[in-house]
C-alpha cells in the first residue's frame, strides 16, 4: 500500500502539470461536498436556539445550543486536524462530516422523546459537522501556491453558500415535513442536516483520491532532497504569523456567533415569523460565504492586514446597526446580519491564509486543527454568554459591545507588522 502511494506521488512530483490538475480536481470535489455541508450547518444556526427555548421553557439558556455545537466543534477540530495530519484530508474530513450527521440524527430523536440531556449530547456531536465544514477550506490550499491560497480558501467557502442559504429557507418546508411524519416542527431542519452531512462525508471519502495533503507532503519531501534551499524557505514556521492569524479568526468568530445566536430570539420577541427569521439567517449565512471569491482575490492581492482591518470595521458597523435598529424592522435586521456575515468572511479568509503562510507542510494540518479549536471555543463563549447578556441587559447592549470588541483587530494587525520584517513580507 505504501509503495502504491509512493508510485502515485512520484507521478505528481515528476509532472507539475499533473499537480495543477489535482489541485483543480480537489477544488471541484471540495466544492460539491461543501454544498451539502453548508445545508447541514444551517439547521443549528436557524432553529437550534428556538428548539432549546421550546424544550427548556426559557430564553435565558437559548444561547446554549450554539455554545454546545461550537464546543463540540472544538474537540472535532482537533480530532479532524490530527486525523488529516496522520491519514490525509480524505479520512479526516469524511469522519468529521459523518459524525456530525449522526449528531443531527440524535437531535431529532431528542425532540421526539423530549429529552433535554440527549439534545445537549447530540448538539455536541453535531458540532463535528460544523468543524469539518470549516476545515474543508484548508483542503484546497494543500497544492496551492502562495499567491493562490486566499483564492483557494474562498472557492471552498463560496460553495458552502448554496447549501447554507438553502438550509434556512427550507425551515418551513422541513418543519411541515417533520409534522407530517409525527416529529416536532423545529426538529425538521435537523433531518436535512443529518442527510447533508452524511452525504458530504461520503462524497469526500469516495472521490478525494489521491489525497492532496499526502501528495503535498511527498512533493515537499522531494524538494528537501533536491532543492534544500527552497525547502528550507517553505518549511519555515512563523509563530507570530500563526498567533496573529488565530487572533483574527477568534475575534471574528466570537463577535459573529454572539450576535447571530440571539437574533432569532430577538426577532421572535418582536413578532417576526419563522419564515422571516429564516430569511434573515439565510441572508446572513449567504453573506458569510458568498463574497468569498472576491475576498480571496483581495486577500491575495491587497494583503492579509488590509482585509483583517476591514473585518473589524465591518463587524463594528453590524453591531451598531443591530443595536440601534427598531426590533420590528426586517430591513434593518437583514442589513445588520448581512454585514455581520461579510465581516466574519473577511476575518476568516485573511486569518486562514496567514495560518497557511506561517506553517510548514508536515505539521500544517495539525496546526490548522489546533487553531480551529480556539476559534470554536471563541464561538462557544460567544454563544453561551450572548443569552445571559441579553437576559440580564438587552440584545442592543450585547450587539454594541460585540461591535466595539471587533475593533481589537486593528491594534493586533498593527502589532504584527512592528519590528518583524518576516511578518511584513508575508502580509
Amino acid at each position: 500500500m505504501t509503495n502504491d502511494i509512493s508510485d502515485v506521488a512520484q507521478e505528481y512530483i515528476e509532472h507539475p502539470e499533473k499537480q495543477k490538475q489535482l489541485y483543480k480536481r480537489t477544488l471541484i470535489i471540495v466544492v460539491i461536498s461543501q454544498m451539502f455541508g453548508g445545508a447541514g450547518l444551517a439547521a443549528g444556526i436557524t432553529v437550534g436556539a428556538l428548539l432549546a427555548e421550546e424544550m427548556l421553557g426559557t430564553n435565558a439558556l437559548a444561547g446554549l445550543p450554539a455554545a454546545l455545537f461550537t464546543l463540540g466543534s472544538a474537540g472535532a477540530a482537533l480530532a479532524v486536524g490530527r486525523l488529516s495530519n496522520r491519514f490525509g484530508r480524505r479520512m479526516g474530513l469524511a469522519t468529521g462530516f459523518i459524525t456530525g450527521g449522526l449528531g443531527a440524527v440524535g437531535v431529532v430523536l431528542a425532540a421526539i422523546i423530549s429529552n433535554v440531556f440527549l439534545l445537549f449530547a447530540s448538539l455536541l456531536i453535531y458540532g463535528a459537522g460544523t468543524a469539518t465544514n470549516l476545515q474543508a477550506r484548508y483542503a484546497g490550499t494543500d497544492l496551492a501556491t502562495t499567491k493562490q491560497r486566499g483564492t483557494a480558501v474562498s472557492i471552498a467557502m463560496v460553495a458552502t453558500t448554496f447549501g447554507a442559504v438553502a438550509g434556512p429557507n427550507l425551515v418551513e418546508v422541513m418543519g411541515d415535513f417533520a409534522l407530517s411524519i409525527g416529529i416536532p416542527e423545529l426538529a425538521g431542519p435537523f433531518i436535512l442536516a443529518a442527510a447533508a452531512f452524511i452525504l458530504a462525508g461520503l462524497m469526500l471519502f469516495v472521490f478525494l483520491r489521491p489525497d492532496p495533503f499526502i501528495i503535498a507532503l511527498k512533493i515537499n519531501a522531494n524538494k528537501q532532497n533536491t532543492e534544500p534551499d527552497e525547502a528550507l524557505e517553505i518549511n519555515h514556521i512563523n509563530k507570530k504569523g500563526i498567533t496573529v492569524g488565530a487572533i483574527i479568526m477568534v475575534l471574528a468568530q466570537l463577535v459573529m456567533l454572539a450576535i447571530m445566536t440571539m437574533t432569532p430570539i430577538h426577532m421572535e420577541h418582536h413578532g417576526h415569523s419563522l419564515n422571516a427569521i429564516g430569511i434573515v439567517i439565510g441572508i446572513h449565512v449567504g453573506a458569510m460565504y458568498l463574497p468569498s471569491l472576491i475576498t480571496g482575490m483581495l486577500v491575495d492581492k491587497v494583503g492579509r492586514p488590509a482585509m483583517a482591518i476591514a473585518s473589524g470595521v465591518t463587524l463594528l458597523l453590524s453591531g451598531v446597526i443591530a443595536a440601534i435598529a427598531p426590533g420590528g424592522s426586517l430591513f434593518y435586521m437583514i442589513v445588520a446580519l448581512a454585514l455581520l456575515g461579510i465581516g466574519w468572511n473577511f476575518g476568516l479568509i485573511s486569518g486562514t491564509a496567514l495560518i497557511v503562510d506561517s506553517t510548514e507542510a508536515s505539521t500544517r494540518a495539525k496546526t490548522q486543527g489546533t487553531v480551529d479549536v480556539f476559534m470554536a471555543l471563541a464561538g462557544t463563549t460567544g454563544g453561551a454568554l450572548s443569552g445571559m447578556v441579553v437576559a440580564g441587559s438587552s440584545f442592543e447592549t450585547m450587539s454594541f459591545v460585540g461591535g466595539i470588541l471587533s475593533l481589537m483587530l486593528i491594534p493586533v494587525v498593527m502589532w504584527s507588522r512592528k519590528g518583524n520584517k518576516e511578518s511584513q513580507a508575508q502580509f
